[in-house]
Order: structure tokens, then sequence, then C-alpha cells
């Protein structure tokens, strides 16, 4: 099952999350699509299986430096997988540009993280894609401790579960659920298809109009 979700991933990661929402209604999961966390630069984009971060977040010397255990996070994903971090929509700082070196070198696909995030050019230095709630200066030491991995989180109002597989670009972030996500899949791959389709007729000289009744779901 695990190298299952790894193909699956690396399938996804090819598709635009606005294909996914489509499939994703077609399932009646429309709420499985964050309503407004986003890349914190231009083209990042990213796929992957969860590993969920569980985080208290609390005034400065609230806990201490030792609880913050970013690196406990990257210890427990691998090469392949997404880290989602529930944080509670804070503006406090839990990733930074060191995090995010070392988990690039893992072989970590990228951050969603519904809290804040520092060190935006180093992020974009090491080539790593993040996804989060804000960009802030604040440091998450002694103001955020780590409370559970890998358990059921809730990420900007949408639950995600261990394995889920994540899907991260520019036009937003959608969560598939990990025993579903093949069939979803599928059904997005069609409409990818279509898309290209529609594309190679509009250059063939087909009017848009024409193009949005014969492909319904573009």
């Amino acid at each position: 099952m695990r190298d299952d979700i790894y193909n699956l991933a690396r399938r996804a990661a090819k598709i635009a999350t606005s294909t996914f929402a489509n499939a994703l209604d077609d399932f009646g999961l429309a709420d499985r699509i964050l309503p407004t966390i986003k890349q914190v630069a231009t083209g990042m984009r990213c796929a992957g299986p969860a590993v969920t971060i569980k985080e208290s977040v609390g005034t400065f010397g609230t806990f201490t430096s030792a609880d913050f255990r970013v690196g406990a996070m990257i210890d427990a994903a691998g090469p392949g997988d997404m880290i989602v971090v529930a944080g509670g929509g804070s503006n406090v700082s839990t990733w930074g540009g060191m995090a995010s070196a070392a988990a690039k070198k893992k072989g970590v696909v990228g951050l969603l993280a519904d809290i804040g995030v520092r060190d935006l050019e180093e992020m974009i230095e090491f080539d790593f894609p993040v996804f989060a709630r804000h960009l802030t200066p604040l440091t998450g030491r002694t103001r955020l401790k780590v409370e559970a991995i890998n358990e059921p989180v809730e990420v900007d109002d949408v639950l995600v579960e261990p394995g889920d597989l994540v899907v991260a670009d520019g036009t937003g972030v959608v969560v598939l659920p990990a025993a579903r996500a093949q069939v979803i899949l599928e059904n997005a791959e069609r409409y990818c298809a279509d898309d290209n389709a529609a594309i190679k007729d509009l250059n063939d000289g087909l009017a848009f109009t024409e193009a949005m009744a014969k492909y319904t779901r573009i």
C-alpha cells in the first residue's frame, strides 16, 4: 500500500488542483478543497501522502525549546511524503529555511501548514514547496508545542488523516482520502485528457463556445 500511494502521488503531481476539484465534485467531496491556504511563492507545486502534525500555540515562554520539535516532524516523514501541520491558523512560525533544507535533502515533497512560516527567500533557494496560512518572522520557539504526530488533524477546516493524498499548486490545495485516491485520480486524468484535447481543437480552429459544449468539464 505504501508503494501504491507514492505511485498515485507521482501521477497526481502532473494534474492541476482545478482538475482535481472537478473530480472531487463527482464523489461529493468538494469539502476536501482547502478554502484559504495558498503557496507562499509563485510556481510551487507538489503531491504526496500526509504526515500529520498537531501543535498547541501559546505566548512567548509558554513552552520550552524542546517542545518545538521541528526535527521530530522531519524525522517522521520519508521520501515522497508531505508534512501537514495543524496549528489553528496562528500567526507564528512553525517552519523556516533550515527546516526546508533538511526536508528537501531527505526527499520530503513539501509542507502544508495551517499556521505561519518564515525565511521565504531560503525556501525559494532550496526549491522546497510550502503552502501556509501566514508568512511571519515570529519564531515558534517557546510558543509552539508538537502534541501529536500522525493522528487525524483539521487543516483550514478540512480533515486530513495520515496517508491522505495532498495535492497543491498555485490555485490551491486538495486532499484526497487515501481509500478513494485512486478512483478520484483516474477521473482527474480523464478530465486532464479532455483539457488537452480541447486545447488541440481550439488550436485547430474550434470556437470556445463549441469547445465548452463538446467538453462539459473544462
